[in-house]
């Protein structure tokens, strides 16, 4: 599978999202998800501390076991912050979060650690300094965040560069082609300061799979059909469902499914270094892997992808 790079660590274009493990799947799930990801070509695997309570680090650490030297492991610190009332980019939770990552993982190190959210209350900066401790100490090998606007990432770069110390080198955010909000600024502070990009939720929940039908309810055991009637509503709005038809009408004229068109669009944006969908079972994630690399979309199709939806909005 091609490969792209998160500052010096080599990617595979398609990526796991591993949220659904310690939730929806249990260990020997996690085990098979993970084995047929390493079978499909896929090396990256994300995860983060709050994912299944911990058990998501837990499971995929054992999960991977002896051939942990042979992928790239990333996992998120901040949005769960520590009991006694410290911010989640607090200095001194930045270490300690490490380190139990790293006993949930079962590894001494983490090739990318992201800032999972933007911490209001400290100065990014003295996030950052922490974070360069762990690098040098060679807990950690590339820096990440979360959840940044474009002025965040902003004020994140002038910092490093004020005080010296390793930059974030990649953003992680909702992207795909039912949200496209970091379009508006966000890309393109990502070009300003050589940063990759890594989407989230590149599915939509699972809209753009195909598998939801308008009028009728998600089926028993997908994401959506645990979650609250009021937010399944939202997504699933005549709206959101007119976008994904036309997204659908497109993709069958070019003789590809809907999932392809989805996962392709992402990934043939060079700035994209991965696409980490989630997964639940082996098939699902052969799915996904074979869907991302299945359409690799030219400028020529991307502009008529966005002239066909203007025009349906």
């Amino acid at each position: 599978m091609e490969t792209r790079r998160i500052g010096a660590l080599e990617v595979s274009v398609a990526g796991l999202g591993c949220n659904n493990f310690g939730r929806r799947v249990d260990e020997p799930g996690t085990q098979a998800v993970v084995d047929a990801a390493r079978d499909a070509g896929v090396n990256f695997f994300d995860t983060a501390d709050i994912y299944g309570g911990g058990l998501s680090e837990e499971f995929l650490g054992r999960a991977l076991g002896a051939s942990r030297g042979e992928v790239v492991v990333a996992t998120k610190f901040g949005m769960g912050p520590p009991p006694d009332g410290r911010p989640g980019g607090d200095p001194t939770w930045v270490t300690e979060a490490a380190e139990a990552s790293l006993r949930r993982l079962g590894t001494d190190y983490l090739d990318l650690y992201w800032l999972h959210a933007p911490d209001a209350k400290t100065p990014i900066g003295d996030t950052l300094a922490a974070l360069d401790g762990l690098v040098t100490a060679g807990t950690v090998r590339e820096l990440g965040c979360s959840n940044f606007s474009a002025a965040q990432l902003d004020e994140a770069a002038d910092a490093a560069t004020s005080l010296g110390v390793r930059p974030f080198v990649t953003v992680q955010n909702e992207y795909s082609l039912l949200k496209r909000e970091p379009e508006r600024a966000v890309l393109d502070a990502c070009r300003r300061h050589e940063m990759s990009f890594v989407p989230y939720f590149p599915l939509a929940s699972g809209l753009l799979t195909g598998k939801y039908q308008r009028g009728v309810t998600p089926p028993e055991g997908s994401r959506l059909g645990a979650w609250p009637k009021e937010r399944v509503d939202q997504l699933l709005s005549d709206e959101q469902f007119g976008a994904v038809e036309t997204l659908d009408g497109f993709a069958r004229d070019h003789g590809h499914t809907l999932q392809e068109l989805a996962l392709g669009w992402l990934a043939s944006n060079p700035i994209v270094a991965s696409v980490i969908a989630g997964a639940t079972s082996p098939e699902q994630v052969r799915s996904n892997a074979a869907a991302t690399t299945a359409w690799a979309l030219s400028d020529a199709e991307r502009a008529d992808l966005d002239a066909r939806v203007g025009a349906a909005a």
